[in-house]
């Protein structure tokens, strides 16, 4: 008899589980800004999603900036800094909370994996209100390489001990999709990042729903029923 497999879940933050994006859109600006460099927003926008680091190296290719690790630590402090001042505009999706208690009282796995740093993520998290201390939450500073790498989702299906074969990995950007592909777990894509439905699919997304609250109404369709 074929054993089944529990379905965990593991969640990316920004754009995911709290309305963010934009805000650290405008913190990336004023950041990029600071050091003297002008880029569209929706160039910023593009690249919300991947790992800091790497964010800032592609950006800075784009206005043929030198890149030096001086300038990558500067572009992060300010980034956090901005970031800060902007958080009180923040709030959890539709359904954030909603979903999460679902999951809990159905005994179903789930974390949290952030490409960005504590730093920034422990105000999303309050907003939320999980409790790093119950609940795993991975960030950059926990492994070698975030998204587009699958280190995040890996590293929190270890913290989670389960399979990462059977995780639904939750995300709102392309670059979570192509790291739930690397990690071989089952992306599924929410449009309330800012991108659309094609590019998610075209990702790797095997279901797109709307927003948290529009998840939770068809969590049946991805495993997470009890």
């Amino acid at each position: 008899m074929m054993r089944r497999t529990q379905t965990s879940f593991l969640f990316d933050l920004d754009g995911t589980l709290v309305d963010s994006v934009y805000q650290h859109v405008l913190a990336w600006q004023q950041a990029l800004h600071s050091a003297g460099i002008e880029l569209s927003v929706w160039r910023i926008h593009r690249r919300i999603g991947m790992s800091g680091g790497l964010f800032s190296e592609m950006l800075l290719r784009e206005v043929s900036a030198a890149i030096t690790p001086d300038l990558l630590e500067k572009l992060q402090r300010h980034h956090a800094e901005a970031y800060a001042g902007l958080v009180q505009w923040v709030r959890p999706l539709p359904g954030a909370k909603d979903l999460l208690a679902y999951l809990t009282r159905a005994r179903l796995p789930w974390a949290i994996a952030t490409s960005g740093r504590m730093i920034s993520a422990q105000y999303n998290l309050r907003i939320l209100e999980v409790d790093p201390a119950s609940v795993p939450i991975i960030t950059r500073d926990d492994v070698a390489h975030a998204k587009p790498d699958p280190d995040l989702f890996i590293a929190a299906a270890d913290r989670l001990g389960v399979d990462i074969h059977g995780a639904v990995i939750v995300g709102d950007s392309i670059w979570d999709m192509l790291a739930a592909r690397r990690a071989q777990g089952l992306g599924v894509g929410l449009l309330s990042g800012g991108y659309g439905q094609d590019e998610l699919a075209r990702s790797g997304a095997i279901r797109v729903y709307d927003d948290p609250a529009d998840l939770l109404r068809h969590i049946d369709e991805v495993g997470g029923r009890v």
